[in-house]
């Protein structure tokens, strides 16, 4: 690798800030602007002094060993598995039966479309394209969805089905491809690729759980090691993708060989990180993951759609050959993704294994269906020389395909990307909730709110006059006024809307306060995955109209991930999950505090002065009423349990007490070394003293 190439790396990395910076100027899609700073910087290289521009090239090694499994986690890893498994009918129909429809029907259709206009392309190639062109790419759409509103649901949906389908198309393509270099023959061939396409996805979910629980034991065992914690990140991505190529490359069972695919082996085991692993983490490194992942996600993606610009001018095919094939395509895939949409969701609907989805949500996923990278990787994947019996065109079957892929590509970005706003905006779909007009209101009340109180310090701290205090003050308190009777005219006569603000406020107050708990130490990973899931579930009820609790008694079941790790548990190298009487009065104690807090809180709500908006006396009271209840449950559960184990009390008390004040110690040593007042040296030493003291 010369130095041209570090250049042009570096050089494509400036123009993508560049590019960042003026999408948010012209509100228009980043990786749109990307593809077309791409095609811009294609007459500029041609100038000597610019030639290096296209030093740094995409290589199918490249994009398949270090871009994509970068992609895979850092979009899997926030992905909340309840959430999947409570959407999986709908995610799996779209990235399954929906794909292999698509697939099907770019193939099939695609060929008889394109010999009506006179073009003779085989179906095994259309089929490949298919197959190549069915996968929906997150990147462009999801922060679109979120900028316009999309709901949290429409959009959970289209990222499942993103991900998910970009195992499938791979798998669907490896099939494809197979078929296609070592020739059909009947039935046998056909049952042969049904078989080879499930195995990958089985044999994928299979090593994907093994090594995300695998890495999850291995940064527990490094938790406080931050740099060895970021890096097992680093390579359960990586790891996982490549080790899953090598297993398929050597794995053959009674004579067949078994592929695994590395897509949906990196997906899960990315997800088991996300939602097991990262509980092992040290609290910083846990915060960070997310800006870690999500720079090298912007850095990666960048550079593939940076170039896709400069590898659409090196296709070697005569754009005035290749724009009628193209347009012909783009039309077929448009076809197969509504008809890959709408009967798939229809059936879901009529089934009811989940919440109906409504029909202007089905014209935003057909309509939304950008393509991107892993098109892009499969299309670097087709060997050069392949080639099939009765293929006469000058242009070899990868030239073409890509010719096909990167048109389609353009056409999403340029077209569909620019104009999902509009779409959004017309399907009203972006329309505002009865509960988030209310917060929409309520948080402009509040923020004005405590701009008069830093308004006041301001003055007390004599940083404005009197005069400067008495006009921003009185500015404020209009905008204040203003905002609370807009948010009582949302609430209107509905008390039942007034009541779900206030529990959703509570338990947001649960979870702020269960989060500083675990990070302080003074909980175990168990306990607090359990109350979270608990408060999850309650929010969850909300969300939908239903009670927040049935009963002070009622229990809370655990989720699936958490159930399979209960299963695991029973294995001789895992410890014990089960809840002992330590875990339960820790648990018991815990709850007590969230709920102090929250009673604390809504009682301060209900006598404060300035709370012009949640006015309701009854409805807190009975907000109120039941937390007390909740309460005195926990009280007498807690009491049943020392009752019956007298010196658990004391032990307990002892090194909850000893744990709170060396986070109090640890914090404070932080702030003194933040602030320079002492010096780095002062501070490891200290450091190792009181982590030193913590372990003895």
């Amino acid at each position: 690798m010369n130095l041209d190439v570090f250049l042009s790396l570096f050089s494509l990395m400036l123009v993508s800030l560049v590019v960042f910076l003026l999408s948010k100027k012209l509100r228009t899609p980043y990786t749109v602007l990307l593809v077309i700073a791409g095609l811009l910087l294609v007459p500029i290289s041609h100038i000597p002094f610019f030639s290096f521009i296209t030093s740094f090239e995409l290589t199918p090694e490249l994009l398949f060993f270090v871009f994509l499994p970068i992609l895979i986690f850092e979009s899997a890893y926030n992905m909340n598995f309840r959430s999947i498994t409570e959407n999986i009918f709908s995610i799996g129909m779209l990235a399954i039966i929906g794909l292999l429809i698509s697939t099907l029907f770019v193939g099939v259709a695609g060929y008889y479309v394109f010999k009506f206009a006179g073009f003779e392309v085989p179906m095994m190639v259309l089929l490949l394209f298919g197959a190549i062109i069915s996968s929906t790419d997150p990147v462009a759409v999801l922060a679109l969805f979120k900028e316009y509103g999309a709901p949290r649901r429409l959009t959970l949906i289209f990222e499942g089905e993103s991900l998910f389908n970009d195992a499938t198309g791979f798998a669907a393509f490896l099939v494809v491809l197979d078929l296609l270099l070592h020739g059909y023959n009947g039935s046998d061939s056909f049952i042969t690729a049904l078989v080879s396409f499930f195995t990958m996805l089985a044999g994928g979910i299979v090593f994907g759980l093994l090594m995300g629980f695998l890495f999850a034991k291995l940064i527990e065992s490094v938790r406080g090691n931050e740099h060895l914690e970021i890096t097992l990140t680093l390579l359960v991505a990586h790891f996982t993708f490549v080790l899953s190529e090598v297993i398929s490359e050597h794995l053959v069972v009674l004579g067949q060989e078994i592929r695994l695919s590395s897509i949906i082996a990196t997906l899960i085991a990315s997800m088991v990180i996300g939602n097991f692993g990262r509980y092992k983490m040290s609290p910083a490194v846990e915060e960070y993951m997310e800006k870690f992942w999500g720079y090298f996600a912007f850095v990666a993606n960048s550079l593939v759609f940076i170039l896709m610009g400069l590898l659409f001018a090196d296709l070697s095919i005569d754009l005035n050959v290749a724009i009628f094939p193209i347009g012909l395509a783009i039309c077929v895939v448009a076809v197969g993704r509504a008809i890959s949409i709408y009967p798939s969701i229809w059936l879901l609907n009529l089934i009811g294994k989940e919440e109906t989805i409504p029909r202007n949500w089905m014209h935003l996923l057909s309509w939304g269906s950008l393509r991107g990278a892993l098109a892009v990787i499969m299309v670097l994947l087709i060997p050069n020389d392949l080639t099939i019996p009765g293929w006469t065109y000058a242009f070899s079957i990868k030239q073409f395909i890509a010719a096909l892929t990167i048109g389609s590509i353009y056409f999403t970005l340029l077209v569909k990307a620019t104009t999902i706003g509009k779409v959004v905006r017309a399907l009203k779909i972006d329309a505002l909730t009865p509960e988030e007009q209310v917060g929409y209101h309520k948080s402009k009340a509040q923020m004005y709110d405590e701009s008069l109180q830093k308004i006041d310090a301001l003055l007390h701290n004599q940083q404005l006059n009197k005069e400067q205090h008495d006009g921003l003050h009185q500015h404020y308190q209009r905008l204040y006024h203003s905002a609370c009777i807009q948010c009582k005219d949302a609430i209107g006569n509905s008390n039942q809307l007034v009541e779900n603000m206030l529990r959703m406020y509570a338990l947001g107050i649960e979870k702020g306060e269960l989060k500083e708990i675990f990070q302080r130490g003074e909980i175990t990973e168990k306990i607090y995955k359990k109350i979270l899931n608990m408060l999850s579930i309650q929010t969850e009820r909300i969300e939908r109209g239903n009670v927040q609790v049935h009963s002070a008694e009622e229990h809370f079941p655990i989720d699936g991930l958490e159930r399979f790790v209960l299963l695991l548990s029973h294995l001789a190298f895992w410890r014990d999950h089960s809840f002992k009487n330590e875990d339960l009065y820790l648990y018991y104690r815990t709850l007590e505090k969230l709920m102090v807090r929250v009673i604390e809180q809504l009682s301060f709500e209900a006598t404060s002065s300035s709370n012009e908006i949640f006015d309701d006396k009854l409805t807190l009271e009975r907000l109120l009423a039941m937390y007390k209840e909740l309460l005195a449950n926990t009280h007498h559960k807690m009491a049943a349990l020392i009752h019956k184990n007298a010196d658990l009390l004391h032990q307990l008390n002892l090194s909850s007490a000893t744990i709170s004040l060396h986070a109090v110690q640890l914090e404070a040593l932080d702030n003194l070394h933040k602030n320079e007042i002492i010096s780095d040296k002062l501070y490891i030493m200290l450091h190792h003293e009181i982590l030193n003291k913590k372990s003895s």
